[in-house]
C-alpha cells in the first residue's frame, strides 16, 4: 500500500508568503533620495561658488562650444568667458576650458580673480572719457550724469555693472564679438585716471 507523503500527520501546511505591511504597491520608493515622500522634495540648495563666498559677483558672459570630430565620433568641450567684479572699482576677466561646463566656469572665475584692475569711479561714474581696443574690438566711454543708467550693451554691460559703474555712456566702435567687447572695455579702464592722479603727475598735488 503507497503512503501519502503529502500531508503527513501531525504536520501544519506552510503559511503562505504575506506582502509586509506599509505604504500601497507602487509608493515608497526612493525615500531618502528626494523621489517621494515629504523629505528631500525638490532641488538641493545652490552652492556658493569662490567668488560669492569672497564677496564678488560672477557673471558669465559667452559659452563657446567646441567640437572636435574623432574615429569614434565627436568630442565636446566648452569655452567659457567669466567676469569677476566687487561693483566697488574692481573688475577682472577670464576665459576657462574644459569638457565639462561647470569645470571651465570654474577656471574661469579663477583667472577672473587673479587678473583684477582698479579703476576710479567719481560718483557712479567714471572721471573721463576713454577708447579701448583689443583685436578687431573698440569701445568708447563717455561718463553721464546721475540716473542716465548703464548704457552699453553685450560684454562691456556686464564688465561695468560688476565693476559697480551705474551711469555711463558706451558704444561699440568695433567687432562686436563678446571676448573683444570684454577685453576691449578693460584696456579703456586701465587708462582711466582720477583728477588727483593727474595733479600728482603734473607734480601739483
Amino acid at each position: 500500500m503507497a503512503e501519502n507523503t503529502s500531508n503527513p500527520a501531525g504536520s501544519t501546511p506552510a503559511p503562505a508568503p504575506q506582502r509586509s505591511e506599509g505604504a500601497p504597491r507602487g509608493q515608497g520608493y526612493g525615500q531618502g533620495h528626494g523621489h517621494g515622500g515629504g523629505h528631500g522634495r525638490g532641488r538641493p540648495p545652490r552652492r556658493q561658488s569662490e567668488s560669492e563666498m569672497l564677496g564678488l559677483t560672477e557673471t558669465v558672459v559667452s559659452i563657446n562650444r567646441v567640437s572636435k570630430t574623432v574615429k569614434g565620433g565627436k568630442r565636446f568641450s566648452f569655452g567659457v568667458l567669466v567676469v569677476v567684479g566687487d561693483k566697488k572699482g574692481s573688475v577682472g576677466c577670464g576665459l576657462g576650458k574644459s569638457k565639462d561646463i561647470q569645470f571651465a566656469i570654474q577656471k574661469g572665475a579663477s583667472q577672473a580673480r587673479k587678473s583684477m584692475i582698479k579703476f576710479p569711479i567719481a560718483n557712479g561714474t567714471i572721471p573721463h572719457e576713454a577708447v579701448g581696443k583689443y583685436g578687431a574690438g573698440s569701445v568708447w566711454m563717455k561718463p553721464a550724469a546721475p540716473g542716465t543708467g548703464v548704457i552699453a550693451g553685450g560684454g562691456a554691460r556686464c564688465v561695468l555693472e560688476a565693476a559697480g559703474v551705474t551711469d555711463i555712456l558706451a558704444k561699440s566702435l568695433g567687432s562686436n564679438n563678446h571676448f573683444s567687447m570684454v577685453y576691449a572695455t578693460f584696456e579703456a579702464l586701465q587708462i582711466l585716471r582720477s583728477k588727483e592722479d593727474i595733479m600728482k603727475l603734473r607734480g601739483k598735488a
